[in-house]
């Protein structure tokens, strides 16, 4: 693990595997933290933020450093990718993009970290000057899930530290590898040792005690609806400040007058990319009555050409499941489906394919006959299973999209201008894509509506979530007031 600007081992000493998903295969050791671990990563930041030569550097400093680390990934963007491919089932194609666009991440908060500014308050009382400051919390612990590590760290990393904190990063137990040799780069960009520490393990012996952790002052947390719930819980007793971007069963909803080659592109876009392997999969397939029957004609035709085997062949378009346990689940919600009276109208299986091997293949899987009241249409699957829901207007795919307890994005598939404004507005989703799916940026905050999570993550305003204000008044009154009176 990397601790306090070292690389150490367990304190216990013990190791445990990391599966390749495409051969099912163990292909790395990864180290078994527990309490001792985390409290050692957690001293060590605590010991960078207040006496290190971290709080000495400037916010222009501090800047300049993200933007070295930025040029750092850009040259190892493609041996991380391979590392991520191999240790998360995702597409090389997909993560070599993803990769290489992680720079700016850490360019944009680089270049944002010396332009928070605080204010000068007109107050109402005479001989009183009045200003805000904007400073960091301290120890930041980021929780990180499998499906995209080294992006959704990024998430959490470059404003935290643009901010000026210091951070733990607890990765997934079933993909560490990528971000422990992230902090390979990392050493060469010249961080202080202690800024940036990793403990490696499983949550009830690494994750839960950083959360309770005294020293600790916020949690950011990307991962399921109830270990969201459970870090809320243990962070409120602690007074942390807490994000969490959590599930999603997003509804993307296709209009009569869509273009609907393209919102069949769309719909498959997302769901069977990343092998629904995303918190914004559009799980749930609104399509107008009118046009049902055709859309599913064509969105299965277009389905069954999708090439599945090794993630790490350009030409693959669907990978494997990125864990056993998330495979099997998969595969439970498939017979789920069918118990239910959902049609499978494509895949519904696990995959025998030759090129699939001894991988966690699921097939790409299509349900209708699927009512919004279904198991299957209100619970996370975050596999590559997608239920077609039939509507009838805007109000009833309002109503439809909206009675789930999540909301972290939706689709919007029409040309009519005002119906595509209308729906944004009427949609409790963090995000609205209008004719597209997926699309991300660092510009643009990212995160949900109700079950779906706390806070935002990425664009500008967000990193006042890693800062804290201070009031500061300086009296210029030549007398001292009556003491005994508020001033």
């Amino acid at each position: 693990m990397h601790i306090d600007g070292a690389w150490l081992e367990s304190c216990s000493g013990d190791y445990f595997e990391s599966d390749n998903p495409f051969t099912g295969q163990p292909w790395a050791l990864i180290p078994r933290g527990n309490r001792d671990d985390t409290n050692r990563a957690v001293q060590a930041a605590h010991k960078a933020f207040s006496s290190g030569e971290w709080p000495k550097l400037s916010a222009s400093q501090r800047g300049a450093l993200l933007r070295k680390l930025g040029d750092l990934l850009m040259t190892h963007a493609q041996e991380l990718a391979n590392i991520e491919v191999r240790d998360n089932g995702k597409l090389l194609a997909e993560m070599g993009a993803q990769l290489n666009y992680l720079p700016q991440w850490y360019y944009y908060y680089g270049g944002l970290a010396d332009k928070i500014e605080g204010a000068v308050i007109p107050v109402d009382k005479p001989g009183n000057f009045n200003y805000t400051r904007h400073e960091p919390l301290g120890v930041v612990v980021a929780i990180v899930p499998w499906n995209s590590p080294l992006l959704l760290t990024a998430w959490k990393l470059a404003p935290a530290l643009a901010a000026g904190n210091t951070i733990v990063i607890k990765p997934s137990e079933y993909t560490s590898a990528s971000i422990l040799e992230f902090m390979k780069v990392f050493e060469q960009a010249g961080f202080p040792p202690g800024v940036v520490n990793v403990v490696t393990g499983f949550g009830p012996d690494v994750g839960a005690p950083l959360v309770e952790h005294p020293l600790v002052a916020k949690v950011a947390f990307t991962g399921s609806k109830a270990t969201g719930e459970k870090i809320y819980e243990t962070g409120a007793r602690g007074l942390k400040r807490v994000s969490l971007e959590l599930g999603g069963k997003s509804p993307n909803i296709v209009f009569a007058d869509a273009d609907i080659d393209n919102a069949v592109k769309g719909a498959i876009s997302g769901i069977f990319a990343a092998t629904g392997q995303t918190c914004i999969a559009g799980s749930r397939l609104l399509v107008q009555e009118s046009i049902h029957d055709e859309f599913v004609e064509k969105l299965v035709d277009f389905a069954k050409t999708a090439k599945m085997g090794d993630p790490m062949q350009l030409e693959t378009q669907v990978g494997p499941v990125t864990n056993k346990p998330q495979y099997q689940k998969v595969l439970d919600y498939i017979g789920i489906a069918k118990d239910e009276g959902a049609e499978t109208r494509l895949g519904g299986d696990k995959a025998s394919r030759p090129e699939c091997g001894d991988g966690w293949f699921v097939e790409p899987t299509i349900f209708t006959s699927v009512n919004n009241a279904m198991r299957i249409a209100q619970e996370e699957v975050f596999g590559p299973v997608l239920s077609v829901i039939p509507f009838k207007d805007e109000d009833d795919a309002v109503a439809i999209g909206n009675d789930v307890v999540y909301g972290l994005a939706a689709g919007v598939w029409t040309q009519d201008i005002r119906r595509a404004i209308t729906m944004a507005e009427r949609l409790q989703a963090g995000t609205v894509w209008v004719n597209t799916y997926r699309a991300v940026s660092y510009m643009s905050p990212f995160g949900g509506y109700k079950a779906s999570g706390l806070g935002r993550e990425n664009g500008q305003e967000m990193i006042r979530d890693y800062m804290q204000t201070k009031s500061v008044w300086i009296s210029t009154a030549i007398d001292v007031p009556n003491p005994f009176v508020m001033r």
